[in-house]
């Protein structure tokens, strides 16, 4: 079989290190993988130029969602300092047809129907990004003051817990007159501040081998089961780290993600830890590594082990 006849069947783990001998197994392996992975490069029409200009985001919304078999689009997201800023064509809700959103629904618009969307506080009908987003104070009402824990008490009824969780929840400073534009990652004509991907876990799991790839790269989240259109947006553009979210009940309810569905974040600034661009790095692994259709379900007791796991089993004695 030639090796674009084993890109377009895929392969199974098993298939991958077949044939590597015990003896020098792990040389074998390695032979194996840099012959799968010179088959696994993208081909001329998957090029993407240098510096990450338009075309090249384009180009890697297209890739992404066809070779992960994603049954949305992945999204990019830019922040915006005023209305001037907003791209020509970009919907806008409250001033082209009165209407307003949770940005979890407008998230949707932009990734199931190949909508640009700009928001700012006026287009917004979920109070918690109009605060975390930094488009308005944190309000200082009786009974609903937001920093003192009175909008987390239905879901935490300890007040102390409540204040804690609202004065450490991720949230942009304060700045009258920003708010954001995003839209499918690939038909957006702006550089995005971030790559969101909405995915199952399978497809989440080999997001995150991609973004190892290069150098290793783990992503580390916390999980709460609120706020999530914010959760995957706010630490993201503070930290510069890759981030894993749940989708909240908000997600579920009014903007019909499913149960089975997790979000990816990934910055395109340069990461300040690791000093390394992540989506740059994702997408290095994502056209480098076997396919994610290349991994196939098995269930078989004793199955044909790889090499290097005979070389493990016979050292141990097993």
């Amino acid at each position: 079989m030639s090796s674009d006849e084993k890109e377009k069947k895929g392969m199974t783990r098993r298939d991958f290190f077949k044939g590597a001998a015990v003896a020098g197994a792990a040389v074998a392996g390695v032979g194996a993988f840099s012959q799968y992975v010179r088959a696994a490069k993208p081909s001329t029409e998957d090029a993407t130029p240098q510096g990450n200009g338009i075309p090249t985001w384009n180009q890697w919304g297209v890739n992404l969602e066809e070779r992960l078999l994603l049954r949305s689009s992945p999204i990019g997201i830019k922040m915006l300092d005023n209305e001037g800023q907003i791209p020509n064509g970009a919907y806008k809700p409250s001033e082209d047809d009165g209407k307003k959103f949770a940005l979890c629904q407008a998230y949707g618009m932009a990734r199931r129907q190949g909508r640009t969307i700009a928001m700012f506080a006026e287009d917004h009908w979920c109070f918690e990004p109009i605060i975390s987003l930094g488009l308005k104070e944190p309000p200082d009402i009786p009974g609903l003051n937001y920093l003192e824990g009175d909008t987390a008490k239905f879901f935490m009824p300890d007040p102390d817990a409540a204040k804690e969780h609202a004065q450490n929840d991720p949230r942009l400073p304060y700045v009258e007159g920003t708010g954001m534009v995003f839209g499918p990652l690939k038909s957006i004509d702006f550089k995005p501040d971030l790559v969101m991907i909405y995915c199952n876990t399978g497809q989440l799991r080999h997001l995150t081998l991609c973004l190892g790839y290069k150098k290793g790269y783990m992503v580390t989240s916390s999980f709460y089961g609120i706020g999530s259109c914010t959760r995957a947006t706010v630490p993201p553009l503070q930290n510069r780290e890759a981030a894993i979210t749940v989708p909240d009940p908000g997600e579920y309810e009014r903007a019909m993600t499913t149960e089975d569905i997790m979000i990816l974040t990934v910055p395109r600034k340069r990461n300040k830890r690791t000093k390394r661009f992540l989506v740059d790095d994702m997408m290095e692994g994502f056209y480098n590594l076997p396919p994610y259709t290349g991994f196939a379900p098995q269930m078989w007791p004793n199955f044909p082990q790889p090499g290097f796991y005979q070389v493990l089993f016979n050292y141990w004695g097993l």
